[in-house]
């Protein structure tokens, strides 16, 4: 197999999902995260994980990794599934009890439940957001959503100067030993670099939108405006958003018929 090939096969599964619309990959996360945001039991959050991985493997995604994907993800849950049990609202048959701490039946149940909706939430933002590009979020926020185009292009190049903190940090901080200040006062030192950066980043937001202006992205102009990639939705994303909402009431339903369907609010 040649290396092209080998690329191919082991990115299929991130392939499928970026042919989506970026909108539709926005979308598929909050339905995929509403059932486990609804309801607190563990059958609904199971129904979810387990089509979650069927639809990721049906679209070529390899179990190691995804396996890898959800690494961090399981640390997460292992920690707040650890302190769901020990804390947790009491009920049922008590296993241990030690001052504040109850281990009880429901205690555990709710542990269990938390454990498979973070995996649930945290395997749909890595797989479906991941790698997300933002300049078409704003093409498909302002040509499917149809958003406000001066709010979308504007949230977009914040979202790009972003990306330029970490380096302007560093260079503070270079300026500053630069100067002779050292690395005394480690409080002392953040607080004015923070500042620094803060001032730092009102000038160039100023910049930034005097330049947007002057190039024809002011309010004005914003309804007549035209878009250099056309953002649409197709079959595919037809097809998932479809799929989606089919998983969350087969979740919500078969959660309801079980008897395990806890409402949040409960």
């Amino acid at each position: 197999m040649s290396a092209t090939a080998a690329t191919r096969r082991s990115g299929a599964g991130r392939g499928a999902v970026e042919r989506l619309n970026p909108v539709t990959r926005l979308l598929l996360t909050v339905l995929v995260c509403l059932p486990v945001l609804v309801s607190l039991d563990w059958l609904s959050a199971t129904v979810m994980l387990s089509g979650l991985l069927v639809a990721l493997r049906a679209a070529g995604a390899r179990p190691a990794a995804m396996l890898v994907r959800l690494a961090p993800v399981a640390v997460a849950a292992a920690l707040a599934a650890a302190t769901m049990a020990l804390y947790g609202k009491p009920g049922g048959r008590v296993y241990w009890q030690w001052w504040l701490v109850e281990v009880t039946q429901r205690s555990v149940t709710m542990a269990g439940a938390v454990v498979l909706r973070v995996l649930v939430l945290g395997l749909s933002a890595v797989v479906l957001l991941g790698g997300l590009d933002l300049t078409a979020m704003a093409d498909g926020l302002a040509q499917v959503l149809r958003l406000p185009a001066r709010f979308v292009l504007g949230a977009l190049a914040g979202m790009r100067m972003l990306s330029l903190f970490v380096e302007d940090w560093r260079t503070l901080g270079r300026a500053r030993r630069a100067r002779g200040l050292g690395d005394t006062g480690r409080l002392r030192r953040w607080t004015t670099m923070a500042f620094a950066l803060l001032v730092l980043a009102i000038r160039r937001g100023t910049k930034l939108a005097t330049a947007m202006e002057a190039r024809g992205f002011d309010a004005q102009h914003a309804r007549h405006r035209t878009w250099a990639r056309p953002s649409r939705l197709g079959a595919p994303d037809v097809i998932g958003l479809a799929a989606a909402a089919a998983l969350d009431a087969l979740a919500l339903v078969v959660s309801i018929l079980a008897g395990t369907f806890a409402p949040v609010t409960s």
